[in-house]
């Protein structure tokens, strides 16, 4: 417990070419959640971002197998759970059971690579939880690349996407194309995802891809002002999480969850009080009587 308090010994770490690689992933990783996060809640993809996550899980499984690149095979795995799932659940009465199949597939399969694996544990760990201590620059230049992609191909969909997010019926009776927009959010999705299983792992992406975002939900209803926050909360929650277990070792999963989670319980009571505050009792005001 002592070690969280160390303000030096975070100076020290805080200086490896490691770590500050590591800031550069959780910076970038914290941004595509944040500007994707609120189409996703919007959307009502949380689940959806599970099951891809289990899948991206399954390919960084093979490739660990394999001895390939980790983050590439979970960036292969999630692109293919993302096209599955849009071919498997185009009527929405069966999104949901889609999704629990896929996902419970996707765990199984990569649990079973796992212990196929030879090598150590610690590997086989850090796709469940995270190990962004293991971010080089190599997968750096992935993550950049990934991410320019992403936010580029975001920008040029993002307002038909949005209007087929409020009201699809709407916009698929004005021409927008909102089976395509689907199918492509979910490659964008899927891709941020297949970054953050190798961040925070398959089992807790949800903390920076759909929390920070939910937050932002609670306190306003403009979708500008909530990707800004979204934003900022992914940030927050990816970088001062990540700093945070670096003196005690911990898995950053654990602090990145509970920085989420503490944001959304600050966002949800503002929420709650504002709500409050809205339908309070109100001051009726009539015409004055005098006799």
């Amino acid at each position: 417990m002592d070690k969280l308090f160390d303000f030096d010994l975070y100076g020290r770490l805080l200086a490896l070419p490691y770590v500050q690689a590591a800031l550069v992933a959780a910076a970038i990783l914290g941004l595509l959640a944040g500007v994707l996060g609120p189409l996703i809640v919007s959307r009502n993809m949380a689940f959806a971002v599970h099951g891809t996550s289990e899948l991206s899980f399954t390919g960084g499984a093979a490739a660990l197998l394999l001895g390939a690149d980790i983050g590439h095979g979970a960036l292969a795995g999630a692109i293919v759970a993302a096209l599955v799932l849009g071919l498997l659940s185009r009527r929405s009465s069966d999104h949901d059971s889609v999704i629990g199949a896929v996902l419970s597939f996707g765990l199984g399969v990569g649990v079973l690579l796992l212990w196929f694996y030879p090598g150590r544990a610690a590997n086989k760990f850090g796709l469940l939880v995270g190990q962004i201590v293991g971010v080089d620059f190599a997968s750096i230049a992935l993550l950049s690349i990934c991410g320019v992609v992403v936010m580029l191909v975001l920008l040029a969909i993002y307002r038909p996407l949005l209007f087929a997010s409020v009201d699809p019926d709407v916009a698929r009776a004005r021409g927008v194309p909102v089976g395509v927009l689907s199918m492509v959010f979910a490659v964008l999705v899927g891709v941020a995802t297949a970054l953050g299983v190798q961040t925070v792992g398959a089992l807790l992406v949800l903390a920076l891809m759909i929390t920070p975002a939910a937050a932002a939900a609670r306190v306003t209803a403009s979708p500008l002002r909530a990707t800004v926050l979204a934003v900022v909360f992914a940030e927050t929650a990816a970088l001062g999480g990540f700093i945070l277990s670096l003196a005690p070792g911990a898995p950053v999963s654990a602090f990145v969850t509970g920085i989420s989670f503490l944001i959304y319980l600050v966002c949800w009571t503002l929420g709650r009080f504002r709500g409050r505050v809205a339908t309070g009792p109100a001051v009726v005001r009539g015409p004055v009587v005098t006799r």
